[in-house]
């Protein structure tokens, strides 16, 4: 494999994103496509209100253009570009939905996961057709055990499910979620190299381009928010990314800082319904950073080290 291609696929889908800030950013203003700002959320968000939305189609156009100019179209492209474009699809169901109506929530809890659920299908229906392996490897052990397609099959979508939604969970500040996903990206990129993985290194090559340009736009203070259109997005393909080389459960450590966020929205809600009391001031946790005191960047940077330490903590495995 040239490493040499992976980093102009990198670069090619940076400038993309580049130039495609400049574009969609002012028409997603004049069509009004700004950011509803959650009322029980910190209310030093409430100045965000209005900022356009929806960026994610940034994200998903730059990857798209320059991952499909270097791949050879194979399966696995079929399937990385199906759990990418299928998840951002119903992102950006829910963020036409919310502007739409002017309000912060968008698809309904069953609409979304129906959604889900279906794309996460037809990834498992593709990966059955390309003979992908059923075999689950214990990060830093050489163990392993077999689970055959009728556990494989759960197992995928609840990973899917749970990944997407846990990226989701993440992006809550400016920039937060575009760093942390480069980082987990960029460790995709090296272990899709290591095992020879091709289309997933371009693959995950094109991401981190993508949403580094993007960055530009999104570091604090944000021009534009990614929404839902490229979380959900981003969490499909780092999903799909984790399958096709075989590190189903290493993604429990690059993807530590996604995992945490999660975590801490399901310990505040079983914590609350079963105690009527609350672990954090407000989940997800970087909420609670931002009410004990912490600057915006502070979170931010915090997580992204974060991130990095546990990216770095899993390419000790290969």
């Amino acid at each position: 494999m040239d490493i040499r291609v992976i980093l102009f696929t990198m670069g090619a889908a940076f400038v993309l994103a580049l130039i495609l800030g400049p574009i969609c950013i002012p028409i997603l203003r004049r069509l009004k496509f700004g950011q509803q700002i959650r009322t029980d959320g910190p209310q030093g968000h409430l100045k965000k209100a209005g900022t356009p939305t929806m960026g994610g189609t940034i994200i998903l156009l730059a990857l798209s253009i320059a991952f499909l100019r270097f791949s050879d179209k194979t399966a696995e492209a079929v399937i990385l570009i199906v759990a990418t474009l299928g998840y951002g699809l119903i992102g950006f169901l829910d963020d036409y939905i919310k502007i739409l109506f002017k309000r912060s929530l968008g698809l309904t809890a069953r609409q979304k996961l129906f959604g889900q659920l279906f794309f996460s299908g037809v990834v498992c229906y593709l990966l059955y057709r390309s003979g992908h392996s059923t075999e689950l490897t214990v990060p830093f052990t050489n163990f392993s055990f077999e689970l055959g397609w009728w556990l494989y099959v759960p197992f995928a979508v609840i990973m899917m499910l749970g990944m997407s939604n846990a990226v989701n969970f993440t992006d809550g500040l400016d920039g937060l979620l575009a760093g942390t996903s480069a980082i987990a990206f960029g460790a995709y990129t090296i272990i899709a190299m290591v095992t020879s993985e091709m289309e997933t290194a371009f693959f995950s090559a094109a991401m981190v381009g993508a949403v580094l340009g993007f960055l530009v736009f999104n570091a604090h203070p944000a021009k534009v928010f990614m929404g839902d259109t490229g979380s959900l997005g981003i969490g499909g393909g780092l999903a799909a990314a984790a399958m096709l080389t075989k590190s189903e459960l290493l993604i429990l450590i690059i993807g530590a800082v996604f995992v945490i966020e999660m975590l801490s929205v399901v310990i505040q809600v079983i914590s609350f319904k079963t105690r009527g009391k609350r672990v954090f001031k407000m989940s997800p946790i970087h909420h609670h950073y931002e009410l004990v005191g912490w600057s915006e960047w502070r979170i931010v940077l915090t997580f992204w080290l974060a991130g990095l330490a546990c990216a770095a903590l899993a390419l000790f495995t290969l």
